[in-house]
């Protein structure tokens, strides 16, 4: 008898073992983020650099003779506090509407990535959508020192953020972030962050960290438009 309930007990902690395991797998995937248009926190305006772009790309449509541009649309980016969602649905723009809407970026093709990765999780329409992108780049003044330069600009980390605070009184504490490539001596881009309804505000403590990261160094380089 005593063995039997031996053998009873060894086989239910056996078959405990998976059930337990499966369990656990089905509460991790349901406390996981669902990737959902418009359930996001707030937005990242991402505006690029191009002359740090431009730098190792041929891309014409950008890069181009003549073109001298600076800060360029690189997209407006639906954010999670941790983290951002993408490809939040299958709608695909129409002929018309990248015909409408294309010329808002640097180059002709890039709206062919941001409107699925990004726009499809920010619930709009994409005429609003991209409305909503041009509204907000508008609204971001850029530093004059910034604007142009022949010549290439060296800054730090605080000096570049207040300088868009001088230039944009209405902006939230934080909510201008710089970020570096080639080891944090070149900018890249910067992100103005804003809430749903449109207003500046601070992003979210782990974008924070991570331009501080970005550009550790102690001061970067905005290269000269050419």
């Amino acid at each position: 008898m005593r063995r039997t309930l031996m053998l009873l007990l060894l086989a239910g902690v056996t078959l405990a073992g998976p059930a337990t395991a499966r369990e656990r797998h089905h509460k991790a995937a349901e406390s996981a983020q669902a990737d959902l248009p418009g359930q996001f926190d707030y937005y990242a305006l991402s505006l690029s650099w191009s002359p740090s772009y431009c730098a190792g790309h041929t891309d014409p449509g950008q890069c181009g003779s003549g073109r001298k541009l600076g800060f360029v649309l690189h997209g407006l980016w639906p954010q999670y506090e941790k983290g951002y969602p993408s490809d939040c649905s299958t709608v695909v723009l129409s002929a018309d509407e990248q015909r409408t809407y294309a010329p808002m970026f640097p180059s002709p093709t890039l709206i062919n990535h941001e409107w699925p990765k990004h726009g499809t999780c920010s619930g709009l329409a994409p005429a609003a959508y991209f409305d909503l992108a041009a509204s907000l780049k508008a609204r971001v003044a850029i530093p004059a020192p910034f604007q142009q330069p022949a010549q290439p600009v060296r800054v730090s980390n605080a000096q570049f953020i207040q300088a868009f605070q001088q230039a944009n009184s209405t902006l939230a504490s934080n909510s201008v972030l710089p970020f570096c490539t080639g080891g944090g001596r070149f900018l890249q881009e910067l992100h103005a962050c804003f809430g749903k309804d449109g207003s500046s505000r601070a992003c979210g403590a782990v974008e924070i960290k991570r331009s501080e990261k970005s550009c550790g160094q102690a001061t970067f380089l905005l290269q000269s438009v050419r």
